[in-house]
């Protein structure tokens, strides 16, 4: 048995809690688009092709690609599973079905502990930035996280550092007023300011969590650059081991656009973790595993839907529950 066909049965057999088995309908509600798509292109091509042969390897290798696991993704993916039918002997396409799974779940895991879980701080306030280009929804996620945290008892304060963006600050402030954060803001002021007088207050005031929303120009690498690096230097003054987490916020609708996003923020930033937000709305969830195969970096919550409850830790074998559960 492999070991997709494993969880797949202890996610239908074990007791569960009413907020595992939510957890659960969110990410099987939330891919289902990814899920039709893979469960009927894979099942038309296995009508096609009873006998595995490299037409068959072709045609899987084109839907791989149009669910936007990225090209060179793929190409490794194939080779692996020839190399495992040519091993294994197997000839059977539908035989190959559960081996394309757990290659799938290989490929995330990589012989690693995958950590998808926030690192905070012991000592004192735990500050994460988050970054990304504007319109991916990152404001958003922060009042979403925001949310989250305070259900699970923590105080929560929000920086509005995202001061070149017309309304950014109004956007986020209005998130404060919807989960009962505070929000520290300064108008005309330069940004890594606004991140001090936050995370002094911070720490002042016994606050668990500080939210940083910063600026999504990526136009001009250099500016943004010296703009996260100020902004990284100040925390350090106040918190040696601070900031614990930079989280890049990616919207899963744009595609390869947003492994190209990753690819620069990983250049100018030390990205810590990913977010994926509307991974409801595409039929290319495979760029879940394109993004840890090809810039290594950990998803770490995806948006499932669009209420404040529908932001999720991310978790890998949900994920691919709710693509192939119906395989």
């Amino acid at each position: 048995m492999g070991l997709f066909n494993k969880f797949k049965g202890l996610f239908k057999k074990a007791e569960k809690s009413v907020e595992e088995k939510e957890e659960l309908k969110s990410y099987d509600e939330g891919l289902k688009k990814t899920r039709n798509y893979f469960t009927d292109k894979i099942s038309i091509l296995n009508g096609k092709y009873k006998k595995v042969t490299d037409e068959y390897f072709e045609e899987l290798e084109e839907i791989l690609i149009m669910a936007d696991i990225g090209v060179n993704t793929v190409i490794d993916f194939i080779d692996k599973l020839k190399r495992r039918v040519k091993k294994e002997n197997i000839t059977d396409s539908e035989e190959l079905k559960d081996i394309i799974v757990d290659e799938m779940f290989i490929i995330y895991i990589n012989n690693e502990i995958v950590v998808n879980k926030i690192n905070y701080s012991t000592d004192g306030p735990t500050v994460i930035l988050f970054v990304g280009v504007n319109g991916v929804g990152k404001t958003t996620t922060i009042g979403k996280i925001a949310y989250k945290l305070k259900n699970e008892g923590k105080s929560v304060l929000m920086v509005a550092a995202d001061t070149f963006r017309a309304g950014a600050v109004e956007q986020i402030k209005e998130w404060g007023v919807r989960t009962d954060c505070e929000v520290v803001s300064k108008d005309n002021s330069d940004p890594a300011s606004v991140v001090y007088d936050g995370v002094k207050k911070a720490i002042d005031e016994n606050i668990d969590v500080v939210l940083v929303d910063t600026a999504g120009r990526l136009q001009n690498k250099t500016n943004l650059m010296e703009e996260l690096a100020k902004m990284n230097r100040v925390i350090k003054k106040l918190l040696p081991e601070g900031p614990q987490e930079t989280l890049l916020v990616l919207d899963a609708t744009t595609g390869q656009n947003g492994i190209s996003q990753a690819k620069s923020f990983k250049e100018i930033t030390d990205v810590t973790g990913i977010v994926l937000t509307k991974l409801d709305g595409t039929a290319k969830g495979g760029i879940v595993l394109a993004i840890k195969d090809t810039v290594d970096i950990p998803v770490k919550f995806v948006g499932l839907g669009e209420t404040k409850e529908d932001l999720k830790v991310f978790d890998i074998e949900k994920y691919i529950y709710g693509l192939f559960k119906d395989m």
